[in-house]
């Protein structure tokens, strides 16, 4: 009996450790995309060029990321296979965190002109980049702590916290306005949301280093070492040998 209450409190934690960093992700791009307007102004406001101009880069910036979440995921995913779900993990959620802030740090246009812009992109870009690391990993890891035939359950809380994170940065964004006035938000306002992501990360980071390795994941290590223990000992014999 308490063996099982441990197991089921240990998949708690897996859920909510691995669909806690999807949660982040999404409550940024939700942030990033509600507040598209106010960023154009700070960052994409480029000398001579119209308002719509800026909000196009805005965008443009925006969408960057998507297109490098497949590499994302291929590279994390293929290091998941390798050194573990759970490094990798704490690793992606660590450098997807710290994107998120310095996102909310990034001097304005009319502070640093035009690498200001270039510095939101490329952040951009290095959120797409872990994002994609972030979900796959995270289903894996959560599927592989699933009991037998509810693999489909916990993988979907991956997708469920995809709508959580959505509301969740839609909710900040229209608050804080309210909060705060129009003009604060402008200069030093929209800042926030993005700096919130500090605390979630250190959250979530707690949550998975407290994790122990996926057992799917330890077992298939385990077989690999020991179907290559007797051919790496055949041919250490044929080496000896042959001296």
């Amino acid at each position: 009996m308490t063996a099982a209450v441990a197991m089921s409190a240990t998949q708690k934690r897996v859920l909510i450790a691995g669909s806690v960093g999807n949660f982040i992700e999404w409550y940024e791009f939700a942030v990033y995309g509600f507040m598209a307007t106010l960023i154009a102004k700070n960052f994409f406001q480029l000398a001579g060029e119209s308002a719509l101009t800026s909000l196009i880069l805005t965008y443009a910036a925006f969408a960057v990321a998507f297109f490098f979440r497949p590499l994302g995921a291929i590279v994390f995913g293929r290091l998941g296979d390798r050194y573990g779900r759970k490094p990798v993990l704490i690793g992606v959620l660590i450098c997807m965190t710290l994107a998120t802030v310095a996102i909310g740090l990034v001097p304005v246009y009319a502070t640093i002109g035009v690498a200001a812009p270039l510095l939101i992109t490329l952040l951009r870009i290095l959120q797409g980049l872990f994002a994609g690391g972030e979900y796959g990993g995270a289903v894996a890891l959560m599927t592989e702590f699933a009991p037998p035939g509810k693999r489909g359950f916990y993988g979907a809380w991956q997708s469920l916290t995809v709508a959580f994170g959505l509301l969740a940065g839609a909710a900040v964004v229209a608050l804080l306005p309210l909060m705060l006035g129009e003009a604060a938000m402008l200069d030093w306002g929209w800042r926030i949301p993005f700096l919130l992501a500090l605390p979630l990360g250190l959250l979530a980071l707690w949550l998975r280093t407290g994790l122990d390795e996926s057992p799917q994941f330890t077992k298939t290590k385990g077989a690999e070492a020991e179907h290559a223990s007797p051919v790496a000992t055949a041919r250490a014999s044929r080496w000896v040998s042959a001296v």
